[in-house]
């Protein structure tokens, strides 16, 4: 079985479940998508097969994304932030990211924020 590979595992700050969030944002329009949930497996198969692939926290098992809805998000990049404990994955999303059938997972509810001088 292949590993993630050893000098990028030792960038990562993982929470102590062994997972680091990646927020995803859809390549060229870098409009915010979704978050997800990587461990070491699942960002191995993300980089080697250039498809999405996440830790489900609730079902506990990885999940590809695309594989039940059709959904697919191909992989464009995936970077690590300053702090090594968020990734960015830069995805061309094909139909829905959002479980709900919506374009992205940020579309359901927004705040009012006040404007301060």
């Amino acid at each position: 079985m292949e590993t993630l590979d050893p000098a990028i595992a030792a960038l990562l700050k993982r929470s102590a479940e062994g997972l680091v969030p990646a927020v995803v944002q859809q390549h060229d329009t870098l409009e915010v998508l979704m978050l997800g949930w990587m461990d070491d497996e699942a960002l191995h198969r993300t980089l080697t097969t250039g498809r999405a692939t996440y830790w489900s926290r609730s079902r506990r098992e990885y999940w590809v994304k695309g594989d039940t809805s059709g959904h697919v998000q191909w992989v464009k990049d995936v970077r690590l932030d300053c702090d090594g404990d968020t990734l960015l994955v830069k995805v061309d999303q094909e139909g829905a990211a959002c479980h709900t059938g919506d374009r992205t997972c940020f579309d359901a509810v927004s705040f009012d924020v006040a404007a301060r001088g």
